[in-house]
């Protein structure tokens, strides 16, 4: 990545909107903001989180099917 980001066709979505987008509540989402598992940008006392960063930590949390050999 450049060390200039470009953030004009950046999406942000409020922590409201991440949490619908998860199935999480709110406050899941402020500690995934706090222990930097998900990056946000603060403005003023609101927080606002990147679409790609919520497609990124989707990506991550994947887990695999596990198969029963019964």
């Amino acid at each position: 990545m450049s060390a200039e980001t470009n953030f004009s066709n950046a999406r942000f979505l409020t922590v409201a909107e991440v949490a619908q987008v998860l199935r999480v509540s709110k406050m899941t989402v402020y500690r995934l903001v706090h222990s930097g598992e998900m990056p946000a940008v603060r403005f003023g006392r609101s927080f606002r989180v990147p679409e790609q960063a919520v497609e990124q930590y989707l990506k991550g949390a994947v887990v695999e099917g596990q198969t029963n050999s019964a």
